[in-house]
């Protein structure tokens, strides 16, 4: 479940786990269709794309190089270079790249009791970098040492999902393991769970799914020299500068559809300017001809000439990765607790105005649900407040007399000051501008990074009306609606749950999806779900994000998909 903290890059987390940037975004349109080139510069295959050096022009660093602290996939999907896991994401642009498909394992998982066992046959012929076969004890050993607190940073779902797992300390400490996943034989793996998940298979595309051989593992100094079970290994890293990948011999082919590996080496470069990056792409001179950005967004300079510059706009890669700018509200502070007061607030909000402030149509276009308009979140339209494009200041001021404010009403905002996106300043003016026609004043309530997640994150303390944001860690309803409207997911300290809804038959219903492991099926149930809870008017959508980014001249099969919302690297092609 990703929430955005206010950086200049896209930054996701769950619950206060670990940083991941997901800049760029997945090439979708609003019905989930493929909005740009599924394969950018021309088709590739594994046979004439041999060679060459792929640059990678980063601002960040890759959070870590080790798999049991990475979130998902994260680090611009450099590790899926290096870490294979059981299942992986579909290699495709738009909504084909939001299909799960086997990586080390033979299928997407074999489920049963009702989705609460889920087993896994490993291929033939599975070998790390040094040599040494891949059994299924590695992967067991891999998720273990995930849990242990001396390697922080892993996403906390198998803590929450396996059977009697949430107090295990990790293999450091208890090295027998936990029972709830078995290795009958070398070649077979199983997890029990304590409830139906029927996205298991998404989930065991993160890396804390990646093998990782007893013998070798040094606990927190393992990220210093990984094993890789990918296409590349680590040839050099100069942590927050360089990066530098060579081919695994020992990786092969035959066995990794997913991954067309096509660069001798791949070359990341960190700590650089976000106009230095956009700059050089657009320039493409020498090596930066063969170059891409994982965590870069299209710059205003480079924006501007798209329409002039039609050599440019070729080497653009767009999309829509599934991502939610929202108005959260908290019914149990007044005049919240009043449906009327939320609806009001809903038809006086002007989308024209909050998307003026993030850039223009260009980065944002308006929502009206909370699901983002995919096919594989499960996304149904519906719009039960229309404000049309500037609000509806006129319906607004109706319903705010009906609930007893004739004169209109004074409330606070709580957003990020330091933020220069969805939750910041830019935003809470657009929003304060539109309600103050519908006779609402809105106070101000902006508050650094680190202030606003701490009392917003608290239902003891989260004010009554909030700018937020939310991205999902793989293409499902799940990750999307559940942190957000199930009951039972409200701790103390973490909570995304702003509503704080707890709605038994909300509850009941998010269980029995679990135990769909058809994803079209899920995805219809998580759809209708969605249009349920809008009803409620507990949040208000404003808008999902568009994003473009740049890629040198000589890259090919540059694309994006609905899972990623970054360049499969895996995928590109150089001279």
């Amino acid at each position: 479940m990703r929430h955005v903290p206010p950086v200049l890059t896209r930054v996701a987390a769950l619950g206060g786990a670990a940083l991941l940037t997901v800049s760029i975004a997945a090439a979708c349109g609003p019905s989930g269709d493929d909005s740009s080139s599924s394969a950018t510069g021309g088709k590739v295959d594994a046979a004439s794309c041999q060679g060459g050096t792929l640059y990678v022009l980063n601002q960040k660093d890759i959070t870590h190089l080790d798999p049991a602290r990475l979130y998902t996939s994260g680090g611009g999907n450099i590790p899926s270079l290096l870490f294979r896991t059981l299942t992986t994401r579909n290699r495709a642009g738009g909504a084909e790249g939001a299909k799960v498909v086997p990586d080390l394992a033979t299928n997407t998982g074999v489920a049963s009791d009702n989705a609460q066992t889920w087993t896994y046959t490993l291929k033939d012929n599975l070998k790390f970098s040094d040599g040494t076969p891949i059994t299924s004890k590695d992967i067991k050993y891999g998720i273990e040492r995930s849990f242990a607190p001396e390697l922080p940073g892993g996403a906390p779902y198998l803590r929450d999902w396996l059977q009697d797992a949430e107090d295990y300390p990790g293999v450091y400490k208890a090295p027998g393991g936990i029972k709830a996943i078995e290795t009958p034989d070398a070649k077979t793996i199983v997890f029990h769970l304590r409830k139906p998940e029927g996205d298991f298979p998404f989930l065991a595309s993160a890396t804390q799914f990646s093998p990782v051989p007893q013998k070798k593992d040094t606990g927190a100094k393992y990220e210093n020299d990984p094993i890789s079970s990918g296409p590349y290994q680590v040839e050099t890293y100069q942590k927050n500068k360089k990066l530098v990948l060579t081919r695994n011999k020992n990786w092969n082919r035959a066995t990794d559809k997913e991954r067309l590996a096509c660069p001798d080496q791949v070359e990341v470069t960190s700590g650089l300017d976000a106009a230095v990056i956009n700059q050089r792409l657009s320039t493409s001179a020498g090596k930066d001809a063969n170059a891409v950005t994982t965590d870069t967004d299209l710059g205003p300079a480079e924006l501007a000439r798209l329409g002039n510059d039609p050599e440019l706009e070729k080497r653009v890669a767009k999309g829509h990765f599934p991502f939610l700018y929202y108005i959260a509200f908290n019914p149990k502070v007044k005049p919240f607790d009043d449906p009327l007061v939320r609806q009001a607030i809903s038809y006086a909000v002007s989308r024209t105005s909050v998307i003026n402030a993030v850039g223009g149509t260009a980065l944002a276009d308006p929502a009206t649900t909370f699901l983002p308009a995919q096919k594989s979140m499960g996304y149904q339209p519906y719009d039960y407040f229309p404000a049309g494009k500037g609000g509806n200041p006129t319906k607004a001021k109706a319903l705010l007399a009906q609930a007893g404010y004739p004169n209109g009403l004074t409330i606070p905002l709580t957003y990020t000051s330091d933020s220069n996106d969805g939750t910041g300043p830019g935003v809470a003016t657009a929003v304060q501008d539109a309600l103050k026609k519908a006779g609402i004043t809105v106070k101000p309530d902006g508050r650094e990074s680190d202030a606003f997640y701490e009392v917003t994150g608290q239902p003891k303390t989260e004010p009554g009306m909030m700018l937020f944001g939310w991205g999902a860690d793989w293409p499902s309803g799940f990750p999307f609606l559940q942190p957000i409207f199930d009951g039972r997911q409200i701790p103390p300290q973490g909570n995304y749950n702003l509503a704080q809804l707890n709605d038994p038959a909300i509850n009941a219903e998010f269980d029995a999806i679990a135990k769909i492991t058809d994803p079209e099926q899920a995805a219809e149930r998580y759809g209708a779900l969605d249009a349920k809870i809008g009803k409620e008017a507990l949040t208000v959508p404003l808008y999902s994000t568009k994003d473009l980014a740049l890629y040198g001249k000589n890259v090919k099969n540059a694309f994006v998909s609905d899972w990623t919302g970054v360049y499969d690297v895996s995928m590109l092609s150089v001279k």
